[in-house]
């Protein structure tokens, strides 16, 4: 059975974020589109790693040979949904030399210095990558919004400058996915309570979460604001449901495969004659 089989239909259109969206009626243990339990996912996720990596290596040759395209990926989630998971697990399947991650933490002092865009221009894929962005832009209009960490009028002008910043992006040449991975609250808990129980994951907790997740309803308010007024048609945001850690990884890879494959990307053709190459290896 090949990794197509398990899909019983195609994700995309109900994981994406559209007209009426609201995330409170979504889901976050569903499988959508899946036929599956975890060890088909784990069978399909390991297909569509060869797949990707295909995709991702022809990018990447396009790239060097002139093509200005990239793929930028951005990951959004509440604590412990898995945006670790999916780097380690999609994104590592392939190539290296063409990822370039970045996982934004709390902002510096020189970063505090610029415009909140400032530090993610500087980031960004270059021609021929799949960037990645851990957490991004995307933090200044939520935690920013919650915690109040600047002025309701300046939140405001936020989001309009994301959609600019995005639109900017995607005409000259990068595919964006947004993705928000979707856990329950009690699976959070969960979580947060095996890396207690677990000294090897004791490095992986903070404190701090707890705190975040006592405003648990204000961020998915925030979230919900975010997707209304950033959700467009050249960087859609994506909801996948987080509390099965395959299926999201397994609709993670999907939308990156299916974004990679609309790029329509086949091998750069020679800038050399091949036949006089080869008959000059021959004789050497």
């Amino acid at each position: 059975m090949g990794r197509e089989s398990f899909w019983k239909t195609d994700p995309t259109d109900e994981l994406r974020v559209g007209d009426g969206f609201v995330l409170a009626d979504r889901p976050t243990d569903a499988r959508i589109g899946f036929d599956g339990g975890k060890s088909d996912g784990a069978k399909a996720l390991a297909e569509g790693a060869a797949i990707l990596n295909d995709l991702q290596e022809r990018l990447y040759a396009a790239g060097i040979a002139g093509d200005r395209r990239r793929v930028l990926l951005v990951l959004q989630a509440m604590d412990t949904a898995g945006k670790g998971g999916i780097v380690s697990h999609v994104v590592g399947a392939v190539n290296p030399a063409g990822v370039h991650y970045k996982a934004f933490k709390k902002p510096t002092e020189e970063e505090l210095a610029h415009d909140f865009l400032w530090r993610v221009e500087r980031e960004e894929p270059a021609a021929g990558q799949i960037g990645v962005f851990d957490r991004s832009h995307y933090e200044d209009v939520l935690i920013g919004r919650v915690r109040k960490l600047a002025p309701d009028d300046e939140i405001e002008r936020r989001y309009g400058a994301i959609v600019d910043y995005e639109k900017k992006l995607a005409f000259a040449g990068t595919t964006i996915v947004k993705v928000m991975l979707h856990i329950s609250r009690d699976e959070q808990k969960a979580r947060l309570a095996e890396r207690l129980d677990r000294p090897e994951k004791h490095w992986k907790y903070n404190p701090g979460d707890v705190d975040e997740r006592l405003l648990w309803d204000h961020y998915q308010e925030a979230y919900q604001v975010a997707f209304d007024r950033t959700s467009t048609d050249y960087a859609p945001w994506y909801v996948v449901p987080a509390d099965r850690k395959w299926y999201a990884r397994l609709a993670v890879q999907h939308l990156l495969v299916q974004a990679l494959e609309g790029l329509d990307l086949g091998w750069p053709e020679a800038d050399f004659d091949v036949d006089v190459e080869k008959a000059r290896l021959a004789a050497s």
